[in-house]
C-alpha cells in the first residue's frame, strides 16, 4: 500500500506567522511544505511594488523565510512549493538560486510561468489567470526541490504535489477534488486549527499549529497538525474552513471541479478529521482571469462626537463640509453608534462619524478635505476632535474577475536545468451548471421557542471574492440542522442582514456538511482594495449573523 503524502502549510497569506516555516520542518515528518503567500489584494500591493522596482513583484518574506530553512528542508527531504513568485515567478527563482549558492544548499529549483496576461488588459495593474497544479508536477516530477509560481489557484499548491506523488493523470476527476478540497482545508493556515473559529473556547487557540494533509491515492485525506502544536482539529474547525470563500456545491478550478456536496467528515481521532467521498467532474470550458487596476484615490476622516445630541452635531458637521465635498465623484457617511448613556467613561460616551471620499483627483480627496475638517477645529459642534489628522489621500484599488478558454494561456513549467515544458490544457471540460437543490430533512416539530442569537446554534465564516460576500452557516447536530434548514432562507438573511435587502442574495444548501452558503452580490462595491465597507473582506460578517436574534426552539437551547 502506497505510503500517504504529508502535506504541510506555512504561510495562509503574505505576512503570515514568519516561524511558520521553521515550526513547519521541526514539528514532525513532512513530505511537502507549500505556502498560499497570494490574495487578491496582495497582487496589487506586488503590482505596487513592481512600478517602483522592475525586479520586485514576488514575496520577499519568502526569501527571508528560507534564509533560515532552506537547508533544514534540503536536510529533511521536504520539498517546498509556494506562490510567493507572485508577478515575478522567475525573478524569485533566480533570487532563491542564488540564496542557495550563498548558502551552500544543493537545491534544484524550478518555477511556473504564463499566468501573466497584463498584455491583454491595458491599463490593468495586474492581469493574472488561475493556473491549475499540472505545471508544479511536471516541476516535481523532474527532480525540483523548490517550486515557486505565480498566481496558481491556492489548492494547486496541494493537486500538483499529489499528482506527481501518485502519477496522476489529468482526468482523474475523483482523486483530483479529494486533493482539491485537502488543499482548499490547507490554504489558509491556522483557520483550520482552530484560528478565526466561531467556537475558538472549545480548545487553546493562543499559538495554534499550522495543519497537514495526510493525502492517499484515492483522493481521501487527513486534516490534521503536528503533535504538541497548539491550537485543535474538528470537524467543526474542518467545516468551517471547507465553507470559507466558496458557493454552490461546485467548486470550480482549472483541473477540475469538485462537488462539495459529496465530501463525508469524520473525527478519526484527537486532531484529526478523515476527508472523503469527494466526487469530480471535468472543470469548466474557461479560465478565471484577476485585473488588478488603480481606481482612484481614496480619503479618510473620523469625527467623535461625545456626550448628548450626537444625531446633531453629526448633521451639524455634515452641513459644514458639504461645500468642500461638491466635487467629489463619491462619498460616504457612516455615523456609528458606540456611545452609551451615563458612561463611566469618555470613549464609551462618544460615536464615531465616519467619512470615506473617492475620486479620480487627490486634491479633492486629499488637500481640498483635510483642510475642511481642520478648519473647523475651532467652529464646529462642542467636543470636536477627529481620531487622526486627514491625509493626502491614498491611491485604492479595484478588482474584477474575467474569463478566457485554456488555450488562451501559456502555462509553462520551467525546470530546474532550464527546459520548458508546455503544460496541456484539459481535454474535457463541462459548463458550470448549479446543482439541484438537495431535499432538506423534516422540521422539528412546533413547540416553544426562546429569542435567542443565532450563534448559540450554529457556527458561521465569511469571506471576500471579488465584490461579493460568502457567509458559511453550519448547524452542530442534527436536531439544530433540521430547524436551521428551513428557517435561515434567503429572505430570513436578508432580515437579519440589513445591508443585504436589495442585493441579490443566493442559498447553497450542503446537507452532508449540515450547512447552508450564501453568496451576497455587491455588498463589497469593487473588491477589498476599494474599501467599500467597515470590514472590507467581510471577515466578520458571519459573527454578526451569529450574533442576531431570531425565534429558537428551546429543545435546541
Amino acid at each position: 500500500m502506497t505510503e500517504p503524502l504529508r502535506v504541510g502549510n506555512a504561510s495562509g497569506f503574505y505576512g503570515d506567522r514568519f516561524d511558520a516555516m521553521r515550526e513547519m520542518l521541526t514539528g514532525g515528518p513532512l513530505d511537502v511544505l507549500t505556502g498560499d503567500y497570494l490574495a487578491e489584494l496582495t497582487m496589487l500591493i506586488l503590482g505596487r511594488d513592481r512600478l517602483k522596482d522592475p525586479a520586485a513583484g514576488y514575496a520577499r518574506t519568502f526569501l527571508r523565510q528560507l534564509e533560515e530553512c532552506l537547508g533544514l528542508a534540503h536536510e529533511r527531504g521536504v520539498r517546498i512549493v509556494a506562490n510567493a513568485g507572485g508577478l515575478n515567478p522567475a525573478g524569485l527563482a533566480d533570487a532563491v538560486r542564488a540564496l542557495a549558492g550563498r548558502l551552500g544548499v544543493p537545491v534544484r529549483v524550478a518555477h511556473v510561468e504564463g499566468d501573466d496576461l497584463a498584455a491583454a488588459h491595458p491599463g490593468a495593474l495586474a492581469a493574472h489567470a488561475y493556473l491549475g497544479g499540472f505545471g508544479i508536477t511536471a516541476c516535481l516530477r523532474a527532480g525540483a526541490d523548490v517550486v515557486v509560481t505565480g498566481r496558481v489557484t491556492d489548492a494547486a499548491l496541494v493537486t500538483g504535489p499529489a499528482a506527481a506523488h501518485f502519477g496522476w493523470t489529468p482526468g482523474e476527476y475523483d482523486r483530483l477534488a479529494g486533493a482539491v478540497v485537502a488543499g482548499h482545508l490547507l490554504e489558509c493556515g491556522a483557520q483550520a486549527t482552530g484560528g478565526n473559529y466561531a467556537f475558538f473556547g472549545e480548545g487553546d487557540v493562543r499559538h495554534p499549529g499550522f495543519p497537514l494533509a495526510e493525502l492517499h491515492a484515492d483522493g481521501t485525506s487527513v486534516l490534521t497538525k503536528h503533535d504538541g502544536t497548539g491550537g485543535f482539529v474538528d470537524v467543526g474547525t474542518v467545516t468551517a474552513q471547507l465553507l470559507y470563500e466558496t458557493s454552490g456545491a461546485r467548486y470550480a478550478g482549472p483541473d477540475v471541479t469538485a462537488r462539495l456536496d459529496t465530501v463525508r467528515l469524520a473525527q478519526d481521532g484527537p486532531d484529526r478529521v478523515r476527508v472523503e467521498g469527494v466526487r469530480g467532474e471535468a472543470p469548466p470550458p474557461a479560465l478565471k482571469v484577476g485585473l488588478n487596476r488603480l481606481g482612484g484615490f481614496r480619503g479618510e476622516v473620523a469625527f467623535v462626537l461625545t456626550g448628548l445630541e450626537i444625531e446633531a452635531k453629526a448633521a451639524l458637521v455634515r452641513a459644514q463640509m458639504e461645500p468642500a465635498l461638491r466635487k467629489a465623484a463619491d462619498v460616504r457617511w457612516d455615523l456609528v453608534r458606540t456611545d452609551r448613556p451615563d458612561a463611566p467613561t469618555e470613549e464609551t460616551a462618544s460615536a464615531l462619524l465616519r467619512l470615506v471620499v473617492r475620486d479620480a483627483d487627490q486634491r479633492v480627496v486629499g488637500r481640498a478635505l483635510s483642510g475642511a475638517a481642520v478648519e473647523l477645529a475651532l467652529a464646529s459642534y462642542p467636543g470636536f476632535h477627529v481620531l487622526a489628522p486627514p491625509g493626502k489621500g491614498a491611491p485604492y484599488g479595484v478588482f474584477e474577475d474575467v474569463y478566457v478558454p485554456h488555450g488562451a494561456v501559456g502555462h509553462v513549467a520551467v525546470l530546474h536545468d532550464g527546459r520548458r515544458v508546455a503544460v496541456a490544457p484539459p481535454q474535457d471540460t463541462a459548463v458550470l451548471d448549479a446543482v439541484p437543490e438537495p431535499p432538506l430533512p423534516e422540521p422539528l416539530p412546533p413547540g416553544p421557542v426562546r429569542r435567542a442569537a443565532l450563534g448559540r446554534v450554529a457556527g458561521a465564516r465569511s469571506g471576500d471574492k471579488g465584490g461579493n460576500a460568502n457567509v458559511g452557516v453550519w448547524a452542530r447536530t442534527d436536531e439544530a440542522w433540521r430547524w436551521l434548514a428551513h428557517e435561515l432562507t434567503a429572505d430570513r438573511f436578508r432580515e437579519l442582514i440589513p445591508e443585504a435587502r436589495g442585493l441579490p442574495v443566493t442559498r447553497h444548501a450542503l446537507p452532508g456538511l449540515r450547512a447552508l452558503n450564501f453568496v451576497v452580490e455587491g455588498v463589497l462595491g469593487e473588491g477589498v482594495a476599494a474599501q467599500a465597507r467597515f470590514d472590507p473582506q467581510a471577515k466578520a460578517l458571519g459573527e454578526w449573523l451569529r450574533a442576531r436574534h431570531l425565534d429558537i426552539p428551546e429543545v435546541l437551547l
